[in-house]
């Protein structure tokens, strides 16, 4: 997962258009919007309680195939960065008060999961060349 300091992220990312890039509220269902040429979508969470954007993010992987950039937005926590990776998030901003360094070893503490998620669909048991 990609992570992005709050302040790297103030003037956005040059890199994609505003016509590429949508920012969908978290009280919005997905399946009604028109996503045809959309490269990135902006999740935000207002409140890190608030986790309604995890559901929006597996419901754009799994069901809609939704295959460009997730990124999480708003009140970004370091320890919801592995649930945000396993419902299909890309990418999480950071709160400000977060540490980048710290963010990342969240990855390292949790490498593998026996269920099936948005990423690895299959449980670990059913996984070619699991062992038993």
């Amino acid at each position: 997962m990609k992570l992005i300091a709050a302040h790297a992220d103030s003037t956005g990312d040059t890199a994609i258009d505003d016509q590429n890039s949508v920012a969908i509220a978290n009280d919005v269902d997905p399946a009604s919007l028109k996503l045809d040429g959309v490269i990135r979508i902006d999740l935000n969470f207002p409140k890190f309680t608030d986790g309604r954007a995890y559901s929006q993010a597996f419901l754009l992987r799994r069901r809609l195939g939704f295959a460009g950039e997730l990124r999480a937005t708003g009140d970004v926590l370091i320890d919801q960065l592995v649930q945000m990776e396993r419902t299909g998030f890309d990418a999480a901003v950071l709160r400000a008060d977060q540490n980048i360094e710290f963010a990342q070893r969240q990855f390292d503490r949790y490498r593998g999961f026996y269920q099936g998620d948005a990423v690895t669909v299959q449980p670990h048991f059913a996984r070619q060349g699991a062992a038993a």
